[in-house]
C-alpha cells in the first residue's frame, strides 16, 4: 500500500506539504521530512501513488548526503529509526503513525534557505536544449559551440532557477538574475560548491554505469554563514540519471525516473490534467525504474 499524505493528527504541527514531501514542525531547531509515495508529472500530482518511493527517495538521498559530507556540512540530524522516534513526541511510535513515517523520514536542522534552485547541468537536454535550439543560449548565456542533444558541455554549468512558492512553477534565471537575488559573492560560493558537488557524484555515477545528466541543489546557511547541502539531493525526482550503456548522442535518452508516466500522460493527452489516476501497469514500471535506479548507484538490493 502507498503512503500518499500523512496525518499526524496535530501531534506535530504540518508546515508545509509538497509535491513529495510532508513538513512538520518539531519544535524551534528541527524538522521532520516525510517522503511520501506522490508523484507529479507535468507539474500535477497524480491521485495515486507509486509504492515505496518515498522510502527509496529517503534511503538515496541518505547515501548521496553520506558520500558527499567530507565536501560539504548537510542538514541531518537522525535518519535511522530508532534514533528519529526517540527524538519524535511518544504518541508517534503508535502504530497507525508508525506506518507513515518508518523508512521514510529524516529529521532536520533548519537553516535559513537561500531562495534558489541551484542547478548543474552536464549534459544538454530538456529546457536546455530548448532554449538552445533556439537562441545559442542557456539560462542566458551564451555557447560558444556546437552542440547536439545529450550531448556534454566542455565543463558542468551552474543554472540557476527561482524557487517558486507552493503550486507555482520554477522559472529558469540567468546569472545576472540570481546575483541580483543574493549577491556576487554567495552566487560564486554557491556556484562553486555545486559544480564540485555535481562533479563528485557524476564520477561516481559513471562507475556504476549511469550518467548524471544534471541535478538540483538546495543550500541553507548557518548562521556563521558557512554553505549546507539541504532538501533531498540526486534522487530521480531531482535529477537526470541514464543508462551510460544506451545513451546515444543526438536524440532523447530515457530516464531513471518518471519516463513511463510522462509517455503515458503524453500518448493519452493527459499531460497537465487535474484529477488523474494511473493504471496498475504504470505504477509498477515506475516504481520499478525507481527501484532499478537505488540499486545501481548504491550497490544496495532494495527490500522492503
Amino acid at each position: 500500500m502507498s503512503v500518499t499524505t500523512t496525518n499526524l493528527d496535530g501531534i506535530l504541527p504540518l508546515l508545509a506539504r509538497g509535491k513529495v514531501r510532508d513538513i512538520y514542525t518539531i519544535n524551534e531547531n528541527y524538522l521532520l521530512f516525510v517522503a511520501t509515495d506522490r508523484i507529479s508529472a507535468y507539474d500535477v500530482i497524480m491521485n495515486n501513488g507509486i509504492k515505496d518511493k518515498g522510502i527509496i527517495l529517503t534511503k538515496l538521498s541518505i547515501f548521496w548526503f553520506n558520500l558527499l559530507q567530507t565536501n560539504i556540512k548537510n542538514h541531518i540530524v537522525a535518519f535511522e529509526n530508532d534514533e528519529i522516534f526517540k527524538i519524535l513526541p511518544n504518541e508517534l511510535s503508535e502504530a497507525k503513525y508508525k506506518s507513515q513515517l518508518q523508512d521514510r523520514c529524516l529529521i532536520v536542522q533548519k537553516y535559513d534557505l537561500i531562495p534558489l534552485e541551484v542547478i548543474v547541468r552536464g549534459y544538454i537536454t530538456g529546457s536546455a536544449w530548448k532554449e538552445y535550439k533556439q537562441t545559442k543560449t542557456v539560462h542566458g548565456s551564451t555557447i560558444d559551440y556546437d552542440l547536439k542533444e545529450s550531448e556534454s558541455f566542455k565543463k558542468p554549468i551552474f543554472t540557476p532557477s527561482t524557487k517558486a512558492e507552493q503550486g507555482e512553477h520554477d522559472e529558469n534565471i540567468s546569472i545576472a538574475k540570481a546575483t541580483d537575488l543574493i549577491g556576487v559573492e554567495l552566487c560564486e560560493k554557491l556556484s562553486d560548491k555545486a559544480i564540485e558537488l555535481y562533479t563528485k557524484a557524476k564520477d561516481y555515477s559513471v562507475s556504476k554505469g549511469i550518467i548524471l545528466a544534471d541535478t538540483k541543489f538546495e543550500f541553507g546557511l548557518t548562521k556563521t554563514n558557512e554553505l549546507v547541502l539541504v532538501d533531498e539531493v540526486l534522487t530521480p525526482d531531482s535529477s537526470r540519471f541514464w543508462n551510460l550503456e544506451n545513451y546515444k548522442i543526438g536524440e532523447s535518452q530515457d530516464s531513471y525516473d518518471k519516463q513511463f508516466l510522462r509517455d503515458w500522460l503524453t500518448h493519452n493527452q493527459l499531460n497537465g490534467v487535474e484529477n488523474v489516476t494511473m493504471p496498475d501497469d504504470i505504477v509498477e514500471k515506475t516504481r520499478l525504474k525507481y527501484i532499478e535506479a537505488y540499486e545501481s548507484l548504491t550497490g544496495e538490493k532494495y527490500s522492503n
